[in-house]
C-alpha cells in the first residue's frame, strides 16, 4: 500500500472530507434516535427487545449493505468482489469490532439463550450451505441459490415473529415516558433514512479517499473500508444501546444484521443480477473467519448465560489482526 500526497489540500479533497464528516455526524445522530424508537416499540408492544433488535433494527442498519452490494452487481461497472466482500466483511466487522467494543463497554448481563440459539443455528447452516456451494461450484453462487437465500430471509422473518412469545426477555421500561407507537414508527423511518444517507456519504467518499489517495485494491476496500462504512449504523446502534443499558437491542441487532448480510445483502443481487463469483480469499479465508468470530461471540454466552470483557477484547484483537492481514496480503 503506497500513500500518495498528490492532490492533497485541493478543493476536491476538502469536499470529499466534508461529505465524509457529514455522513459520520448524520449516522451518529440518527443511530441514537433509532435505538430510542426501537426500544419504545418493544416496550409498547411488550415485545422482547432482542427480537426488535434482531428484526426491525437489523433491517434498518443493513440497508446500506443491501444498496452497496446490489449496486456493485447491477451497476455499469459490475464488481462481484465488492458485493461478496462487503457482505462477509460486514459480518466480521459487526461481530469482531462492533460486538467486541460493545462487550468491552458493557458485557451482556443476561444472554437470552432461547432467542440466541435458533438464530445462531440459522446462521451456521447458512454459512455452511454457502461454503459448500462455493467449494463444489468453482467459487460461484448460481442465480437459483440467490432465490434460496431470499427464501431463507423470509423464513427468518417469520420465525422471528412466531417465536417471539418463547423468548424469555421482558421490557423493563415503564410506559409513563415512552413515546407512542405512531411517533416511534415515524421516528424509526426517518432515522433509518438518515442512517442510509449517512452511510452512503461515508462509503462513497471513503472509497474515493482509499482508492485515489491510498491506492488500496478493490477486495481490500470491500472487506475493510466499505464493510466498516456500511456497518457504522450497527456500530452506533450497539454503542448507544450499551450506554443506555439496552445491550439486548445491540446484541440482537448484531445477530440479525449478520443473518441479513448473508440472506439479503448477497441474496438480492444474486437473484436479480445472476451468478456471483467470489475470489478464493473471500471464500476460503473471509467466510470461515466470519463463522469463527460469530461462534466466539455467541457460544460462550450460550454456556455462561452472559458476556465478558475478555470475550470483547479477544474479538477486537482478532479484528485488528484480520485488517492487518488483509492489507499486508493485498
Amino acid at each position: 500500500m503506497v500513500f500518495s500526497w498528490n492532490g492533497l489540500f485541493t478543493p476536491s479533497l476538502w469536499g470529499t472530507l466534508l461529505f465524509f464528516a457529514i455522513g459520520l455526524g448524520l449516522i451518529c445522530f440518527a443511530g441514537d434516535k433509532f435505538v430510542d424508537a426501537a426500544v419504545a416499540i418493544a416496550t409498547r408492544l411488550k415485545i422482547p427487545q432482542i427480537v426488535v433488535g434482531a428484526t426491525i433494527v437489523s433491517l434498518g442498519t443493513t440497508l446500506p449493505e443491501i444498496l452497496v452490494s446490489t449496486t456493485a452487481v447491477l451497476g455499469a461497472a459490475q464488481s462481484p468482489d465488492i458485493c461478496f466482500g462487503n457482505a462477509i466483511g460486514s459480518i466480521i466487522c459487526n461481530t469482531a469490532l462492533i460486538a467486541g467494543i460493545g462487550q468491552l463497554i458493557r458485557p451482556t448481563r443476561e444472554a437470552k439463550t432461547s432467542s440466541i440459539n435458533w438464530r445462531l443455528s440459522f446462521f451456521v447452516l447458512t454459512v455452511l450451505a454457502m461454503f459448500a456451494m462455493l467449494f463444489f461450484n468453482s467459487l460461484t453462487l448460481p442465480r437459483w441459490f440467490g432465490f434460496i437465500l431470499l427464501g431463507g430471509f423470509v423464513a427468518y422473518a417469520i420465525l422471528s415473529i412466531k417465536l417471539t412469545n418463547r423468548d424469555d426477555a421482558e421490557p423493563v421500561e415503564s410506559l409513563d415516558k415512552v413515546m407512542k407507537i405512531p411517533v416511534a414508527l415515524i421516528l424509526l423511518v426517518v432515522t433509518a433514512a438518515g442512517l442510509f444517507l449517512g452511510a452512503n456519504l461515508l462509503v462513497d467518499n471513503g472509497q474515493i479517499l482509499a482508492v485515489e489517495y491510498l491506492h488500496v485494491p478493490e477486495r481490500v476496500v470491500a472487506v475493510t473500508m466499505i464493510a466498516l462504512g456500511t456497518s457504522l449504523p450497527e456500530l452506533v446502534t450497539t454503542l448507544t444501546s450499551a450506554i443506555k443499558g439496552r445491550e439486548d437491542v445491540g446484541l440482537g441487532n448484531i445477530i440479525g444484521a449478520n443473518l441479513f448480510n448473508l440472506l439479503a445483502v448477497i441474496g438480492i443481487p444474486n437473484a436479480l443480477g445472476g451468478a456471483i463469483t467470489a475470489s478464493p480469499s473471500a471464500a476460503y479465508i473471509d467466510l470461515p473467519i466470519a463463522l469463527a468470530v460469530m461462534l466466539i461471540l455467541i457460544v460462550p454466552m450460550m454456556i455462561r448465560k452472559k458476556g465478558s470483557r475478555l470475550q470483547g477484547g479477544l474479538l477486537l484483537l482478532g479484528y485488528i489482526a484480520y485488517c492487518i492481514y488483509s492489507f499486508v496480503a493485498a
